[in-house]
């Protein structure tokens, strides 16, 4: 017999004073965003974007993404007879992910699109679908990032790119040839070099076939294993080099990718990453023995902005979260939103959000400007798109915690999603170079092409004379860069002031007063504590966060 509760006793599992579940909501309702869209050459796109969004926001996708990193990808070393097979199984959320993410345009689809700003589009889709999850995003960047390197063999371009373009997700390990659409990754760092790839011991032989080499070595980070090419680095007799490696030979045999194990990440973690070794591995040169880092520099720079992509969505999406909560949840009397110091807060993140996005939406108009040409825009994209690896993806983790804690307990439980974007945060600034190989590629590109700080001081040029802390920042850039003993030990400071600047530059020109205003009294003027939430009293919140929330923003 089922015990009856007293009403007393069932009284206390009453739920009160908890905020609703946030899904469905619009991840596209981002002010930054959709202006920056408009601005950047890819208004054309804004009814797709807002579309993507409201899926985004939606139930289902919100599912899929928790569920892609509840069941985490399984390694198959070998199938039932004993057979190697080297695969990998995902969670069926994990493919209705990659699904969209591609059918979208989210892999290489920008590369086979003429129109103005279509790499722009692509970000902004990004910036909406990774509310979803960011984990399946590591296979569509690597794909996009692989189309310009594997333009520097034309006989390879002419029959990959067709299929690397495709917005056709068809998984599984078969013949390239065959498939509707391929994804592709990479195989650059090995355990002893890490990010010093030219310490690499991968070696490869030639064939009697010219072009076509076999591979012998191992790789230490090789995410998303189950794509269908890699681009991978290796020791040629003329010095490293490049290669593309298919999992499935054209003959329709498989290539030897002896998957030792997948790692066991902080975050991340619906998403393979492997350490694969080849022995015997069928490959194809990509671009002269010898340049193999020339032939990836390419590459890099689009997987560096995907990186500042992906912290820009993880701040926006966790801001969202915040701001949802603290409207519905009351403490001492009112609700959270409403009380002076959390508004101070979340003011401060919103600040940090929109320089994240409006700079990452600045860097896609770059880069696309660049692929057609426009070589002010290369050297500006060159400078410009390391600085924001470095400081957006450096500011990942503490934007995440403080949006977490907006929470509080709530925020540190699983169910609320918030403590597997707070794992995410560090991949960024780690994946593509650490902070001080980023900083260090930055000297080395004021060194090397001296048009890069004429680049960047142009795009601060418009804002001149609108405030006077981003004006004295300036000045303290110009004083920094021509100073003589300008060395290595202080590559980060002058790295962040680059950032810090053309951020307040880019707010200046593109946002309302009161977001530009708050910015540069905090971030160049010094008028901000050491943590989130130290506005001044001249900061105007209300509009600040009138701008920020979803619901709130007007979009025109």
């Amino acid at each position: 017999m089922v015990p009856i509760l007293a009403p007393e006793q069932s009284a206390t599992h009453d739920v009160t004073n908890q905020a609703p579940a946030l899904a469905p909501y619009d991840a596209s309702d981002d002010a930054a965003l959709v202006e920056g869209l408009r601005r950047e050459d890819a208004a054309w796109a804004e009814e797709d974007v807002r579309r993507l969004g409201r899926l985004a926001g939606g139930e289902e996708a919100q599912s899929w993404g928790e569920q892609a990193n509840r069941f985490t990808p399984e390694l198959r070393t070998h199938d039932r007879f004993g057979n190697r097979v080297d695969e990998v199984d995902f969670h069926p959320s994990w493919h209705r992910l990659t699904d969209v993410a591609v059918a979208e345009g989210l892999a290489a689809a920008p590369w086979a699109d003429e129109r103005p700003g279509a790499h722009v589009a692509r970000t902004a889709k990004g910036l909406v679908w990774g509310h979803t999850e960011v984990g399946h995003g590591c296979p569509t960047s690597m794909t996009y990032a692989a189309v310009p390197a594997l333009r520097r063999q034309p006989e390879l371009a002419a029959v990959y790119e067709p299929l690397l373009v495709s917005r056709v997700y068809d998984p599984g390990l078969r013949v390239p040839s065959g498939k509707r659409g391929l994804l592709a990754g990479m195989g650059m760092t090995e355990k002893q070099g890490g990010s010093d790839v030219r310490t690499n011991t991968t070696t490869a032989s030639p064939t009697a076939e010219p072009g076509v080499y076999t591979l012998r070595g191992h790789k230490w980070f090789t995410s998303a294993p189950m794509c269908d090419v890699f681009l991978v680095l290796a020791q040629a007799p003329g010095g490293l080099s490049c290669f593309l490696v298919p999992r499935i030979l054209p003959d329709g045999t498989r290539n030897t990718f002896r998957i030792q194990r997948l790692k066991d990440k902080l975050g991340n973690r619906s998403n393979a990453s492997s350490e694969p070794e080849f022995d015997n591995t069928v490959a194809w040169l990509v671009g002269p023995e010898g340049q193999g880092v020339k032939t990836i520099i390419e590459m890099v720079n689009c997987t560096r902005l995907d990186c500042v992509m992906t912290t820009a969505t993880l701040m926006r999406k966790t801001l969202v979260e915040a701001g949802h909560h603290t409207r519905h949840r009351a403490a001492f009397g009112a609700l959270l939103v409403d009380q002076p110091l959390m508004r101070n807060v979340l003011a401060d993140l919103a600040l940090e959000s929109e320089a994240a996005t409006t700079l990452t939406l600045r860097l896609a108009g770059a880069a696309d400007r660049a692929v057609r040409g426009d070589a002010q825009e290369q050297a500006f994209r060159r400078i410009a798109t390391a600085v924001g690896k470095y400081w957006v993806t450096k500011r990942g983790p503490a934007f995440t915690a403080e949006a977490l804690e907006c929470l509080g307990g709530n925020g540190y439980v699983e169910e609320s999603g918030m403590p597997r974007h707070y794992r995410e945060a560090p991949l960024l600034s780690i994946w593509e170079g650490s902070g001080n190989v980023n900083a260090l590629d930055v000297l080395r590109a004021l060194g090397r092409a001296p048009d890069t700080a004429d680049a960047l001081f142009a795009e601060l040029s418009p804002a001149r004379g609108a405030d006077a802390h981003l004006d004295a920042a300036v000045v303290r850039l110009k004083d920094t860069l021509s100073d003589p003993a300008l060395a290595e030990r202080g590559a980060r400071r002058l790295v962040e002031l680059m950032a810090l600047t053309l951020q307040g530059a880019l707010l200046v020109r593109h946002a309302p007063a009161a977001v530009a205003d708050a910015f540069c009294a905090t971030r160049l003027g010094g008028d901000w504590g050491n943590a989130f939430g130290t506005l001044p009293a001249s900061a105007n919140l209300d509009s600040i966060l009138g701008r920020a929330l979803p619901g709130s923003a007007s979009l025109g």
